[in-house]
């Protein structure tokens, strides 16, 4: 075994471990505990770095696999599989660096029952990294479960207001979306004859033999509807801005960054891919549900007063762009949904993180209860600007590359203008209630409310414990604001080869946030082709 399988092995077995000792009662001592977190959390963040440098997609296919056929489930086509690709390396690191900002958060957060809490955090973590680890759809499954079940015992242990009904909701809604899109899984699996249950053996026997436009209509609405449970895909979003708001910081931004993603990645991996035709069919519905996300969650989300609260629904809100990206069908579309997917898994993590800290040094959530911030607290101020610029969609984050990108794929199509006009209004409607957050937390006079509870409570900035998830956190979202090659060209390159079924020519595909090199103009006549203007050319089998 070489020293990167080493590594993406141990991102998911290391965590795994230490939530084990932690669950025996081992480690009792508290700075033992801690100590046992921080390698817990550690070392996904640097396997997740590591691996995401030492990438290389220029062969295409999977790099680092490590293959065990032999798990007692082969009859069944399950195999032990786990490997990185153009899609999954960047939201593998992305994943490694949320959780180790999310742990550090809660290694200090003084929260009771420490050890139990640590090690449930880290259970999910492991799961978080075999998520995207998985080229084995069982597994990839398998380890979504792994990571959801402990956020139903954290929000009903350490959630807020209300937290034994929220939970209840959670796991109503969670658990009817992944039987959904289980059911899909298991649809795929009976009618394609193919050797394997991972991504590549599906992938290549619906090259050679497709499924009846009928079968692939039913299995991706399936998929589409279980994974957009478990989105929030409107109009089945109401669970998520309760959850987040109610449950412990380093939950939501491990939920909202990184484990929501779970239904994009399977859409844009498996379905839209594998099930062209279904696509096509499906892709109106789809534009207008994302426009319900964005639209209609955008107005709920300006309506808030509760600053988490906010947060979720602008979170919510944000998901919409990446559905409208799956929904366009086009390499461009997809990929851009991709760089948004890792761009808003940071920047939501951070929001909930510095909302939490706004908290302790206000001592409430509401905004109207606060002000004037910004004097008492100028890092926490900037780090604040910051991310609300990032999430609206600034130039120099993140966010605006994969935006833009969905805008690109959008206005490729006529047919799709009146949705870009629609989408671009969710810009106005996020810069709104964004700039309204920074407007009454940091700035004019500070609230009766806030002054007293300063005369118990003396306000001071950020510690270094706190600049410093924060700060990784960032530093992420400005790597990606300036240099966004560093992850685009990797995601085209296997958009593209999983997507050739959906462009008619694969090279005509550019990185979808990233400036044009000399010559691309004249080498590409678009950015993408949409599905509508590919001919069918594969035999069809009715099943």
């Amino acid at each position: 075994m070489t020293t990167d399988q080493i590594l993406l092995l141990g991102s998911i077995v290391v965590p795994a471990f230490v939530s084990i000792i932690l669950f025996s009662g081992i480690g009792r001592n508290e700075s033992i505990v801690k100590n046992l977190a921080y390698i817990g959390f550690g070392f996904p963040f640097i396997s997740g770095i590591l691996l995401f440098l030492h990438f290389d997609g220029s062969s295409g296919g999977y790099c680092f696999e490590i293959f065990h056929p032999r798990m007692g489930l082969h009859e069944l086509k399950i195999t032990f599989h786990l490997g990185l690709n153009g899609v999954s390396s960047p939201l593998f690191a992305m994943a490694g660096i949320v959780g180790l900002a999310a742990g550090l958060t809660a290694i200090h957060s003084g929260a009771d029952r420490l050890r139990l809490y640590l090690a449930l955090l880290l259970t999910m973590q492991s799961g978080l990294m075999g998520l995207f680890a998985s080229v084995d759809i069982f597994f990839y499954y398998l380890f979504h479960e792994f990571a959801l079940i402990p956020t139903f015992i954290m929000i009903g242990l350490w959630g807020g207001r209300d937290r034994r009904s929220i939970a209840l909701e959670i796991t109503i809604y969670l658990t009817l979306g992944a039987l959904i899109s289980l059911g899909g899984l298991v649809a795929l699996n009976v009618m394609v004859d193919a050797e394997k249950f991972d991504f590549p053996s599906l992938s290549l026997a619906l090259s050679e033999f497709a499924l009846a436009e009928s079968t692939q209509f039913k299995i991706f609405g399936l998929l589409l509807f279980g994974f957009g449970i478990l989105v929030a895909l409107f109009p089945f979003h109401t669970w998520a801005a309760k959850g987040y708001e109610c449950a412990p910081t380093s939950v939501s931004m491990l939920h909202a960054g990184v484990l929501k993603k779970f239904g994009l990645y399977g859409l844009i991996q498996i379905a839209a891919p594998l099930l062209p035709d279904a696509a096509l069919a499906w892709s109106p519905y789809l534009l207008w549900l994302a426009l319900g996300n964005i639209i209609f969650v955008g107005f709920v989300a300006i309506a808030q007063k509760n600053l988490k609260s906010m947060v979720g629904y602008g979170s919510v809100m944000h998901m919409g762009y990446c559905f409208l990206g799956i929904a366009v069908c086009s390499s461009l579309g997809a990929g851009s949904g991709v760089m948004l997917m890792v761009a808003h898994g940071l920047s939501v993590s951070l929001m909930f993180l510095l909302s939490t800290y706004i908290h302790k040094r206000s001592g409430t959530f509401e905004m109207d209860e606060m002000g004037g911030l910004g004097k008492k607290t100028p890092v926490l101020a900037c780090f604040f600007v910051a991310a609300s610029l990032a999430t609206i969609g600034l130039p120099g984050f993140g966010n605006f590359w994969g935006e833009f990108g969905v805008f690109l794929s959008l206005g490729q199509n006529p047919d799709h203008h009146f949705f870009l006009y629609l989408a671009a209004l969710g810009i106005i409607i996020s810069a709104i209630f964004g700039l309204r957050a920074v407007a009454k937390i940091f700035y004019g006079a500070s609230s009766g409310d806030l002054l007293e509870y300063e005369k118990k409570n003396p306000i001071s900035d950020l510690s270094f414990s706190e600049i410093l998830p924060a700060g990784l956190i960032m530093c992420a979202l400005l790597f990606l604001g300036l240099w966004p090659r560093g992850i685009s060209d990797r995601i085209d390159q296997e958009i593209s080869s999983r997507y050739s079924q959906l462009t008619s020519d694969a090279s005509m595909s550019l990185p979808p946030c990233c400036l044009l090199k000399e010559g691309d103009l004249e080498n590409n006549q678009s950015l993408s082709t949409p599905l509508e203007k590919i001919p069918a050319s594969k035999p069809s089998a009715e099943n």
